[in-house]
This record gives structure tokens, sequence and C-alpha cells, in this order.
């Protein structure tokens, strides 16, 4: 039976409560992480499937490039799922801690150089960041629309640039908001409700080749 380690990363989407548990059995939060390891457990059983959690919350580019040896790379995972992006620009408009797109982008392309040098073999996912119209977003609603845009562009010329796995996120919640109403699945215009997490877990395996 074949081995595989699952490494998921980025800021308060992907922890999903993981960090503020001691509860092992909260490992993998309760978001789209949890969901994807489950289908992926349920559906390749041939597949001895492992699973980590590293997202933590409020993390920017910089955050996570900070932390990256320890809580990535020295986990030698087969597969990298990176969710960053929104705090860059949400930061920003908080406390003035943002993070601009030039540098996000600078950052992201480091990251993902030191990774392939480090992890040769290593199968990136790079996921999308999103937002939707409600809540925090309708502060500074413009400036959020066209930061978050550049932060989109930043992460897909990624995904093409290392041959990484790109998931689309943006225009499935915007498609979806429409149906079941933008609350349903952003609570505040950031954090995904269960509905959410269960829409960025069909995506990611879908745009994967995982299953």
């Amino acid at each position: 039976m074949s081995e595989k380690l699952i490494l998921f990363q980025g800021d308060s989407i992907t922890d999903a409560g993981r960090t503020s548990s001691s509860d092992p059995f909260y490992a993998l939060g309760c978001g789209y992480p949890l969901l994807t390891a489950a289908r992926l457990l349920y559906e390749k059983s041939h597949t001895q499937y492992h699973f980590l959690n590293k997202g933590i919350s409020g993390n920017r580019i910089v955050d996570l490039y900070a932390r990256w040896k320890e809580d990535t790379l020295n986990q030698k995972p087969d597969v990298i799922s990176i969710l960053i992006g929104v705090n860059d620009v949400w930061h920003e408009y908080q406390d003035h801690s943002g993070v601009d797109a030039s540098k996000f982008e600078n950052m992201y392309d480091l990251l993902l150089k030191e990774t392939k040098a480090a992890l040769p073999q290593v199968q990136l996912v790079l996921c999308e960041p999103f937002i939707l119209p409600i809540g925090e977003v309708l502060n500074h609603t413009e400036r959020w629309m066209t930061d978050m845009a550049l932060r989109r562009v930043i992460v897909k010329k990624m995904a093409d640039k290392f041959d990484a796995a790109f998931v689309p996120l943006q225009e499935s919640f915007i498609q979806e908001s429409e149906k079941l109403g933008a609350g349903y699945l952003l609570s505040d215009g950031v954090h995904p409700t269960p509905a959410g997490h269960e829409l960025i877990s069909r995506q990611w395996i879908k745009y994967t080749d995982i299953l």
C-alpha cells in the first residue's frame, strides 16, 4: 500500500479552529482540510493517506514564510496545499500591517522556489483567495475587490510558473452565492460557513489529481 502525506497550509480559513483546541481529534480543524481528508480516506482506501493541517489564523504571506521550514519543509510532505492572501489585504485595512501586491508576489515566489529546491518531487496545490461583498468586505468594498483580484492573478501566475495544481474558488463562490446567498457561504465575507468549506473541498478535489 502506497503512502502519501498531504499538508494544508494557510490562515484561519485553513486553520478552522484546529489551533484553538487541545484535543487531538481536532488536529485537522473543522473546515475544508477535514472534509477533504474524509473523502480521500473513504474513496481511496488503497492509498495510505496521512494529513497535516498547519494553517494559523491571522497569517499573511510573510508569516507563512517565516515558519515555512519548520511547519512545512521539515515535515517532508508529498503534497502541499496553500491558501493564503486575504489577510495581506485585510490587515492593511485594520491596522496598516498588510502586504502589498508586489511583496506578496515576491514572497510567494521565494517560498515556492525554496520548496522545490528542498522537495523537488512535491506536488503543489495553490488555492485561489476569495471574498464576497458582505460583512467585513462592505468596509472598503472597492479596495477589497481590486486588491483581492491582484492576489488571485498572482496565485494563478505562481501555479503556472511552478507547475502546481490551481484551485479556482472566487467564481464558484459568486455563482453559488447567487443561488444560496453570500451569507450562506461566507459568514463575514471572508470566513466560510460549513457550506463554504464544502465548496472549497469539492473544488480542491476537482482540480487536483489526488482522486
